[in-house]
């Protein structure tokens, strides 16, 4: 009989976190230095509705994009060796995170909210989560996030570092890891 098991290398990647940290241009680097395909959760939606995400909430809703989010990503996680990159509130869904948890590898770019305020600038028209909010609801919602991205496999601060030095870390902490896995350490 078979492993039902996928070994850790042909796992998927999958990058969490809030949003502006990093995750897509971090997991298109990821793949590229992996040779794997790179999916970014929020563009398939985009792609699959014909309108990018703040016209979604708008029109259709933001509980039937989050329904759309988590057919996606289970979609995604099923299948071997990409790296996704998940929206900033995937997370908040059970279903999501108990799929990612046990299928993928989970990776939580994290940020400080100084580090990350600077960024509000431009995220702000393009993000409707942030919407209308003052700059103490968008703080509360920061920490608020921060609990749901507690369940991943690790732990990466990202604050005061370069993006591919970052990637690299990942590439390297990965290899490392299947290195282990094969030699039946892990």
């Amino acid at each position: 009989m078979g492993r039902v098991e996928a070994s850790l290398r042909e796992k998927s990647i999958v990058l969490i976190g809030f949003m502006g940290v990093g995750k897509t241009t971090i997991g298109q680097l990821v793949a590229e230095k992996l040779s794997r395909d790179f999916i970014d959760i929020d563009k398939v939606i985009e792609d699959n509705y014909g309108m990018p995400i703040t016209d979604i909430f708008e029109k259709v809703g933001e509980r039937a994009f989050r329904e759309k989010e988590k057919d996606v990503i289970i979609h995604f996680s099923e299948k071997k060796q990409n790296v996704l990159s998940l929206g900033g509130g995937a997370f908040l869904q059970e279903d999501v995170r108990q799929v990612c948890l046990k299928k993928c590898l989970v990776f939580y770019l994290d940020v400080s909210w100084e580090a990350w305020k600077e960024r509000i600038p431009m995220l702000i028209d393009s993000r409707p989560v942030l919407k209308d909010k003052s700059i103490e609801e968008i703080e509360a919602l920061f920490y608020a996030r921060r609990h749901i991205y507690s369940d991943h496999h690790w732990h990466i601060e990202t604050d005061h570092r370069e993006i591919e030095d970052i990637a690299d870390y990942i590439v390297a902490l990965l290899k490392h890891m299947w290195k282990q896995d094969e030699r039946g350490k892990i």
